[in-house]
This record gives C-alpha cells, sequence and structure tokens, in this order.
C-alpha cells in the first residue's frame, strides 16, 4: 500500500510523514458498544497492516479500564510510558470515555496526538441536549424535546409526565442523553409506557431526553475535514429498518438488519445536496475534526431534523461512513489513512 497513491493531493506533506510514524489503533474500551469498537478496531488493523507506517500496534482497553498491549495488562500511562512520544492513536472506541472526551483529554495531556475530535467537540457531541441547543443556535432544526433529571423526576413527577404526554402526543423517543448505540432506547407510538420508560433510562445512570417523533426518511451523511479548513461531506445514506421496527442496535449490526442505500432511493437530488450541506454545517458548528456522521429524519417538506453528530462513527462491515465512502470511489485502507492524515492536519 503505497500512501502517496491512495491520498489527495492535498496531503502530500501527511503522506510523506506518515512513513515515519507509529500508530496505535486504540479499541475495546468499558462502554456499552464495547463490541462494536472491538470489531471497527480490527477493521481498521486489517486495512492498515503493511500499509505505509513507521510502525503499527494494537492497544485495548479491557473491561475494567487497564489497557492491554501484546498480552499484558498494564495501567494507561504504563503503556504510554513505553511508546515513542510521536505516536498517532486511531481511535476505534464508541461510546463512554472513548467519545466524550476523556480518552481524547489523556492522550492530549501526555502530548500524543489522535484521530477524530478534541476534547471539547467530543464532550459536546456525546451530550445530546448541549448538542441540539449549539445546533439551534447555528440555526440546524432539532426536534422538540425534553431532558428528565431524576431529582425533578422524584419530586415533580406529576408535572414532568404531564409535559412529556403533551410532548408525545404523536409518539416520541426515549432516550439516553449520553448514550449510543440506541441502547435502551425506546420508540412509543404514543404517550402510554413513558413513565417506565424514563426510569428504564434514569436506572442507567443518565439523564433521560424525550423527543417528539418523527416521520420521514431515515439518512445520516458523513463528513471528513478539520473544522477550521474546507470540509467533504460524504454521499448520504437511507436507512430503511424492517417493517415494525427503528434503527436500533440489532438493526444497526446484525447481518439481516436495516436496508442501506446509497445514494437514498427515497430523497432527490436537491434534498441529497441540502443534507450534505447540513452535516457541514453541523461538524463545524460542534467543532469536529477529522470526521464526523450526522444523523437526519428528512420530512416530506421542511428542514431536515438533526437527531445527533457521532465524532466516532462505526467502521465495522456493516457501518455507514464506509459504505458512503466507497459510494465516493474510495476504499476502507483509504479512508483510514486519510483520517490518520486529518489527525496529522490537525497537529500542525
Amino acid at each position: 500500500m503505497n500512501a502517496a497513491s491512495l491520498l489527495p493531493r492535498r496531503y502530500e506533506a501527511q503522506a510523506a510523514r506518515l512513513r515515519t510514524t507509529p500508530v496505535a489503533v486504540l479499541l475495546g474500551g468499558r462502554s456499552s458498544e464495547r463490541e462494536v469498537s472491538l470489531k471497527s478496531g480490527a477493521a481498521v488493523l486489517r486495512a492498515l497492516e503493511g500499509g505505509p507506517l513507521a510502525s503499527l500496534v494494537a492497544l485495548e482497553i479491557e473491561p475494567d479500564g487497564r489497557w492491554q498491549r501484546a498480552g499484558r495488562s498494564l495501567r494507561a500511562l504504563e503503556v504510554l510510558a513505553e511508546l515513542p512520544r510521536e505516536t498517532l492513536f486511531f481511535l476505534a472506541l464508541h461510546g463512554g470515555e472513548g467519545e466524550d472526551g476523556s480518552v481524547q483529554g489523556l492522550l492530549e495531556t501526555q502530548g500524543f496526538r489522535h484521530t477524530g475530535a478534541g476534547v471539547g467537540a467530543s464532550a459536546l457531541c456525546m451530550d445530546k441536549q448541549h448538542t441540539r441547543a449549539v445546533l439551534a443556535a447555528a440555526g440546524l432544526r432539532v426536534a422538540r424535546g425534553r431532558l428528565v433529571h431524576p431529582l425533578e423526576w422524584r419530586t415533580e413527577r406529576a408535572r414532568v409526565l404531564a409535559e412529556l404526554e403533551a410532548l408525545a402526543v404523536r409518539g416520541c423517543v426515549v432516550k439516553p442523553n449520553r448514550g449510543g448505540s440506541s441502547v435502551d432506547t425506546f420508540v412509543l407510538e404514543d404517550a402510554a409506557g413513558i413513565q417506565a420508560r424514563v426510569e428504564r433510562v434514569l436506572q442507567t445512570g443518565d439523564l433521560a431526553l424525550v423527543e417528539e417523533r418523527l416521520d420521514g426518511v431515515e439518512a445520516t451523511c458523513g463528513v471528513l475535514g478539520n473544522a477550521r479548513d474546507e470540509l467533504r461531506a460524504l454521499p448520504p445514506v437511507e436507512i430503511v429498518p424492517k417493517p415494525g421496527r427503528f434503527f436500533d442496535y440489532e438493526e444497526k449490526y446484525s447481518a439481516a438488519g436495516a436496508a442501506e442505500f446509497c445514494p437514498p432511493r427515497s430523497l432527490g437530488e436537491e434534498r441529497t445536496s441540502e443534507l450534505r450541506d447540513l452535516a457541514r454545517r453541523a461538524h463545524r458548528a460542534a467543532g469536529c475534526d477529522g470526521y464526523s456522521r450526522t444523523d437526519f429524519f428528512v420530512p416530506a417538506e421542511g428542514q431536515p431534523v438533526v437527531l445527533e453528530i457521532n465524532t466516532l462513527p462505526g467502521l465495522t462491515d456493516r457501518s455507514l461512513l464506509p459504505l458512503s465512502a466507497a459510494v465516493e470511489g474510495f476504499g476502507f485502507p483509504e479512508l483510514c489513512l486519510e483520517i490518520l492524515a486529518l489527525a496529522l492536519e490537525r497537529g500542525r
């Protein structure tokens, strides 16, 4: 694999630097998305093996938080002390500490570079309610919703329930404010069942976000680029879960899951172009670097609704970002190299 031939000309300097850059792929973690991370990390390692890198090593964060390297279980700082300072981390983590800015902060304080968003954008996008506020301030449309805190749920439940029921006249979605991969997410056809679902989410230790149920085409759009530079939006992907289902964990990752169409089969060229523009705007508004994937509901009329921004989207064989990159004309090894090049570009 030749970096110069796989990367666009604008990354010519980064292609040369990659040949002298050790890369560590960090996978695993302690979140509910650990299994997805292991698959993403394995796919990235396969894509980069034999590539134009000084070296390539796999590091796994174990369920107890220790880091595994070559069969040894160590503390994070012990592993970092063994690595060359110029090591570039490819973050194949999803959810939890890998996506909320914690790992990014650890690496940055120890002087290491990493792929994807920095501490601030990672922490922001992990918090759905704060992301909604930032996007709305930037002129993007978000669903009507309400955050439920445990204290007010205990002390003012009747009032909160009345507000949630008014919000859910046509159904609602109840989900963890800081969760991912649709774990502990519930789609309700009407207001019945809200109380039980809110309690279920609060029991996870998170806040519960309740949003109005939306009708329309579900789609997602990936973006490559650093917030301060030119952004490249990939072709959107239309997501069609099986009848009676929504895009839950099984529909996302099972081989028999949702159907995915790129380019979208239900959206015309004008709508597709609009999604690409909105995804770029969301990426920049949140201050994302490297790459992101923004999820939408596209109604029959009016501006698409932004659901959330994923700062470390999945990179498995069932993931959406590699699918849209392939439609754009470049394969998975090229995508991984571009993500690395963008991290070097960000660290100039």
